[in-house]
């Protein structure tokens, strides 16, 4: 394969497809305005239609798409609106994902599974369905997992959380050793604490806002916008001869 150029081109989406899961808020909505900005077309992907019609008035290249994730016959039409659309998928960004209960001994068996099947399950399904698609060339699959994938949430805790995205990582790997020979490429993001709308209590705690600082090593939670570079590196050519990998982006924490 010819070789990009090393500047602009190498980070390029142009031409191509891509979708976003969780695209409501947060890094989720952050995610597929970076992928629109690099010449994306983005089907950006929730169940608050209403704020991703807010997010697409930002970009005309970002096209909302209502989908519950939990759900197989969204999780399929999701696809097909993109595959309509388009005619292919070049880019799928895995991020939704659900939290459950802090302590293991709150946490029933139903809503256990119930989590597994929001951050496991729906990631399999779209990752199954995106790479029977049709794609411009390399196709990347981007799992957005977690350090709670790697290592402990002691002392917040989190079973089911910790557990699904651990078992993404698991996924990523098998994924990209069984479709590496196609071309496609299968790797996680894994997220330290980012201000999200998902951690806006623990940041807003003084006392949990100090036990982040306190544990990584650059002494701060991330912003959204460091994990650009992560994201387009693994969606883009750049990333083409990188597969069943985990990127982690976490100022150091796992680095302890």
């Amino acid at each position: 394969m010819s070789a990009p150029r090393p500047a602009g081109d190498l980070f390029s989406l142009e031409g191509r497809t891509a979708i976003v899961t969780g695209a409501s808020a947060g890094l989720g909505a952050r995610f597929a305005t970076v992928l629109a900005q690099a010449g994306a077309t983005v089907f950006a992907a929730a169940r608050r239609i209403d704020r991703l019609k807010e997010l697409a008035d930002s970009d005309a290249r970002i096209h909302p798409v209502a989908c519950d994730v939990a759900l197989e016959a969204d999780r399929t039409r999701l696809i097909e609106t993109a595959l309509t659309t388009t005619g292919r998928i070049d880019v799928l960004v895995n991020n939704a994902a659900t939290s459950g209960e802090t302590r293991a001994e709150d946490e029933s068996a139903d809503a256990f599974t119930d989590v597994l099947g929001v951050n496991l399950t729906a990631p399999f399904h779209l990752a199954r369905l995106t790479a029977e698609a049709p794609a411009s060339g390399g196709r990347s699959i981007i799992n957005v997992s977690s350090i709670l994938g790697l290592v402990s949430a002691a002392p917040l805790g989190g079973a089911s959380y910790s557990a699904s995205k651990a078992g993404l990582i698991g996924l990523t790997r098998e994924l990209a050793g069984q479709w590496g020979r196609s071309g496609t490429r299968v790797n996680a993001l894994a997220p330290g604490w980012f201000r999200t709308e998902m951690t806006a209590d623990l940041f807003a705690d003084e006392r949990s806002s100090r036990w982040v600082e306190r544990n990584t090593l650059l002494h701060r939670g991330g912003d959204g916008h460091e994990l650009d570079g992560a994201l387009l590196f693994l969606a883009s050519d750049a990333s083409s001869y990188c597969t069943g990998q985990v990127l982690t982006v976490d100022g150091g924490w796992t680095a302890r």
